[in-house]
């Protein structure tokens, strides 16, 4: 049963049945077929025929036969033999056709259906739609599972939230866990088997990668420095310790494969005073946290990279562009801009010290604008305001309304 993640259904209903090409972007297995049925749910609770609706499933052996542009604009204008009226085309996995944009470009221009597709590779969909689609679509950028949607998987918004959050960490975000029981052996098995499915259809495929092995070895490395300054150089250096040769420019490749199939986001610095995007020394996140420990295995002194590759994830299911923030020679985990809303985050596990607390509100104190400024940790109890600067408990910060 698919279960309803209601921020994203809401945001894209208002489009439905308007011409403009609705796009779900995010890594395979975020769950953009599920929304796909759900949004076909919608339909048809509205009253719109199953006649009016056809979804197409380019990995399903039920469409095989489609295999160019042609056939796909053929298949579409022969499912709806003598219908009248407002029509419903869902793809899903567009980009398993070579030139679908044509098909759908021609589709919209003939007025023909309204059109929603799905893709999970950054690159190909991002050129092609910018190339044949100009201001004729809107994105939608699907993630893993919020804490907050995790809960509801689970059954569990009136649980242990603290016990609730630790199987978050180690598990991840992909809804598709939720058809085990959450332990080691079962889950890590299952994300270990998406992660070699991804790298192969995503990067090596896609990509005609030649040494899948070193790409294994730079993944392996970036998911290990999540939250880390990570430059292909270092990257390059490590492998050479390993007796391993590759370029920069061949892990800066391989880096931008990863990013192109949401397995890696990279985060760019910014100087807060020279209000300015830096070009050097930017960090990589996981596009789920959960792949990290099917590859790597979990271990507890992580914790600090992974408490923010949450906070990272969480800030863009809210629509915010997300940055590191410079000030001086001070960093500040991210800078947040939604509109014209800015919001400067330092996340840290606990403030048990003074030094601590000092580290994380000093350079916010800083700061002198009038956006809002916080710190986020696990602690539940103590809460310290400094300086104008809240202090949030993570756990309610992550399941607050954005």
């Amino acid at each position: 049963m698919d279960i309803a993640r209601e921020s994203y259904i809401n945001r894209m209903v208002p489009f439905l049945g308007k011409p403009v090409i609705k796009v779900l972007t995010g890594m395979r297995r975020v769950g953009k077929s599920s929304l796909v049925r759900l949004l076909i749910r919608y339909l048809i609770e509205s009253g719109v025929s199953e006649k009016a609706i056809v979804f197409l499933d380019l990995e399903s052996l039920e469409w095989d036969s489609i295999r160019t542009y042609s056939d796909l604009y053929s298949s579409i204008k022969g499912s709806f033999p003598g219908f009248e009226g407002q029509r419903y085309v869902f793809i899903d996995e567009v980009q398993q056709v070579a030139g679908w944009e044509k098909a759908v470009n021609s589709l919209l221009a003939e007025n023909f259906t309204d059109i929603t597709i799905t893709g999970s590779n950054a690159h190909l969909l991002a050129s092609e739609l910018a190339t044949y689609l100009t201001g004729r679509f809107i994105e939608f950028a699907i993630y893993p599972l919020s804490f907050g949607e995790f809960l509801t998987f689970r059954g569990a918004l009136a649980g242990d939230h603290r016990k609730e959050f630790q199987l978050y960490l180690r598990y991840g975000g992909l809804p598709g866990i939720h058809h085990f029981d959450l332990n080691d052996e079962t889950v890590f098995a299952y994300l270990s088997g998406i992660y070699n499915t991804l790298i192969l259809k995503d990067v090596v495929t896609r990509n005609q990668v030649r040494d899948p092995g070193q790409l294994d070895l730079i993944t392996r490395f970036a998911f290990d420095n999540c939250g880390n300054i990570l430059t292909a150089k270092r990257i390059s250096d490590y492998l050479k310790n390993q007796r391993i040769t590759a370029g920069v420019d061949k892990v800066m490749n391989y880096l931008r494969f990863l990013e192109q199939a949401f397995l890696l986001h990279k985060v760019i610095r910014y100087d807060i005073k020279g209000l300015r995007n830096l070009e050097l020394y930017e960090k990589y996140y996981m596009g789920d946290i959960g792949l990290r420990h099917g590859l790597l295995g979990y271990r507890d002194h992580d914790i600090s990279g992974l408490l923010e590759n949450v906070v990272y994830l969480e800030l863009l299911s809210r629509g915010y562009r997300v940055s590191i923030g410079k000030w001086g020679d001070r960093e500040v985990d991210f800078v947040a801009e939604r509109a014209d809303e800015r919001l400067y985050v330092q996340v840290t596990l606990q403030l048990a010290t003074p030094e601590t607390i000092e580290r994380e509100f000093s350079v916010l104190e800083k700061i002198d604008d009038n956006h809002q400024k916080m710190v986020l940790s696990l602690d539940e109890f103590q809460m310290i305001n400094r300086g104008g600067i809240r202090h949030v408990y993570l756990l309610d910060f992550l399941l607050a309304k954005g």
